[in-house]
């Protein structure tokens, strides 16, 4: 299978089964949306060193805001829902509660599992805080410096999934840069997805655990390193000298694998080998995400 004489290698991308939440946060102007939001989502790539995967979903405008103003949508997913729990509160109240003029409410409120953000926040009014219920939904109004943060005292969480993925494999670093971000951009126009790497670009790509350091988790994926071809047993075609992989997060796999579309037809393009994608084996995660398939549905 061709497309623009990029090969679509017949394998699949093996995703797992995640736990994710959508927050709201609003400002009185974009400018503070935007940097709660990225303080917010820093230091997310990966539960392997950061216990949780964040990036922002996409800017909302005023009218679908709870409170009428602007506002960005923010997607957070973990392992576990103890983790959920931890780092909801550690991260807004780090990001969002000391950024001027937000709030943060819950973007997922259709969800019945449901964890407390809001009632633990709460405690930093330190007894001048108050309550307020509506529509079944109880909201904290902390006293800051600055005026009130308004928070909700709980936040939905739904089983997502993490992992999908896809490589770019180019002739050049430049022409594995330019698909990769071709790639990024369309799966950006995506609703339900994140890209949790930076500029949603993986350089690092990983395989599971190490040819040398028992304590290692995960460890450069030699196999498709065009540096190691002469030393380690390469999946690289010979005409290929970069490699960069597209990870993808979303709210279920239908989401991933409409971004998985968009996303590999955005780099196939001038300079591109090849589009493969990370496996073990299919040992580890529940979802498949098969190349070809994907493609052949898109086009039918």
């Amino acid at each position: 299978m061709k497309i623009q004489d990029v090969f679509i290698e017949d394998t699949f991308a093996e995703a797992f089964t995640m736990r994710v939440a959508r927050i709201i946060i609003t400002a009185e102007s974009l400018r503070w949306v935007r940097a709660a939001a990225l303080k917010l989502t820093g230091f997310a790539t990966s539960v392997i060193g950061c216990k949780v995967e964040a990036g922002i979903e996409r800017e909302l405008p005023a009218g679908e805001t709870p409170d009428g103003r602007i506002g960005v949508s923010v997607l957070l997913m973990t392992m576990s829902k103890d983790d959920m729990s931890k780092r909801l509160i550690e991260r807004i109240g780090q990001t969002v509660l000391t950024c001027p003029t937000t709030a943060c409410y819950d973007g997922l409120p259709e969800a019945t599992d449901r964890v407390g953000v809001g009632s633990a926040l709460r405690f930093f009014g330190d007894g001048f805080q108050i309550s307020k219920v509506i529509a079944g939904e109880r909201f904290w109004r902390i006293p800051v410096m600055e005026g009130e943060f308004l928070v909700q005292e709980r936040f939905g969480m739904l089983k997502g999934v993490g992992g999908g993925n896809f490589l770019i494999l180019a002739r050049s670093a430049g022409a594995a840069l330019s698909a990769a971000e071709a790639a990024a951009d369309a799966m950006d126009a995506e609703p339900g997805v994140i890209l949790p790497f930076p500029g949603g670009v993986v350089r690092s790509g990983s395989k599971v655990g190490s040819r040398r350091s028992k304590t290692m988790i995960a460890s450069t994926n030699d196999a498709f390193c065009p540096t190691l071809r002469a030393v380690t047993a390469t999946a690289l075609p010979e005409e290929v000298n970069s490699v960069l992989e597209l990870v993808i997060n979303g709210t279920d796999a239908g989401a991933i694998a409409r971004a998985m579309r968009a996303g590999i037809s955005a780099a196939c393009r001038e300079g591109v080998v090849a589009i493969s994608a990370g496996n073990y084996g299919g040992k580890l995660g529940p979802h498949h995400f098969h190349l070809r398939q994907i493609l052949s549905e898109t086009a039918g």
